[in-house]
């Protein structure tokens, strides 16, 4: 996507949009089910958007340029919109700052190897269930 067009920038502002949207929703209904006592909600988006990122870089290699505005629209806009780096660092540092600092240093390292392991389960999984390596 090194190319700014108006089909891709579009797809980042539509993206980012429904990404954002879906954030909220999503983590509002993690929160209720699992309270909030530790940033469940965070951890579930942060988890299933890098699933969903590793299914896309399977399904669209680093070589092929097709499709620009549908990929700035799921990786740069939906998934960036999604995803919520800011807001995981935000509750790390909460959880510090109200002395919980193992709750701290276990959402840091859940949230790590857990993001990790998804996108890579989601590359993995993708490119078998395609058949290519």
């Amino acid at each position: 996507m090194s190319t700014m067009t108006i089909e891709v920038l579009a797809g980042v502002l539509l993206g980012s949009a429904a990404g954002g949207v879906a954030r909220f929703q999503v983590g509002a209904w993690v929160t209720r089910f699992a309270g909030t006592s530790f940033p469940w909600g965070t951890g579930v988006v942060n988890v299933s958007g890098a699933l969903a990122a590793g299914v896309l870089i399977a399904l669209w290699p680093a070589e092929d340029p097709s499709s620009p505005g549908l990929q700035a629209l799921l990786m740069a806009g939906f998934l960036g919109g999604y995803t919520t780096v800011s807001s995981f660092a935000l509750q790390t540092l909460n959880l510090v700052r109200q002395g919980h600092r193992l709750k701290a240093i276990g959402n840091l390292l859940a949230s790590g190897l857990l993001c990790l392991g998804a996108v890579w389960l989601g590359y993995q999984s993708t490119t078998l269930w395609l058949g290519h390596p």
